[in-house]
């Protein structure tokens, strides 16, 4: 039996935000590389710059955020992902493909599930981006 969703909690929007250094690279790598597209930015805000990024039209988003004084952000393990499934193998390829041609290689990933039908690739911060395809799910 499928539980159903609180009613209780009403959830508008869902943003993951992190700390980075390298904020430029950031943008560069996911609107450029992966196709994602710049939905917002601030700067000098509390001495804090900062962009958010994201799917048009959707209710979920990344912040990347870069202090005055400087934001390092090491990844904490091989296995902090974000995972973008995406139902053509072509657009996969595609996208590995422009990451490549920018200096971004794929990894082998620290679970080898990943590898099944995904491709994994790190950002300018080292942390994991995997293209899952979810082609015959």
């Amino acid at each position: 039996m499928r539980q159903r969703w609180s009613d209780e909690l009403q959830v508008a929007q869902v943003r993951v935000a992190r700390p980075t250094d390298k904020l430029k690279e950031i943008e560069k790598f996911y609107c450029e590389g992966v196709g994602l597209e710049k939905i917002g930015s601030f700067s000098g805000h509390r001495g804090f710059t900062g962009i958010m990024i994201g799917l048009p039209n959707a209710s979920y988003h990344l912040e990347f955020i870069e202090h005055i004084e400087g934001s390092p952000c090491p990844a904490p393990t091989k296995d902090n992902l974000l995972v973008l499934y995406i139902p053509k193998r072509s657009t996969i390829e595609l996208i590995a493909e422009r990451l490549l041609q920018m200096g971004y290689p794929e990894v082998e990933p620290e679970n080898s599930y990943w590898a099944e039908k995904g491709v994994t690739i790190e950002d300018p911060d080292g942390w994991r981006l995997v293209l899952m395809n979810t082609e015959g799910i």
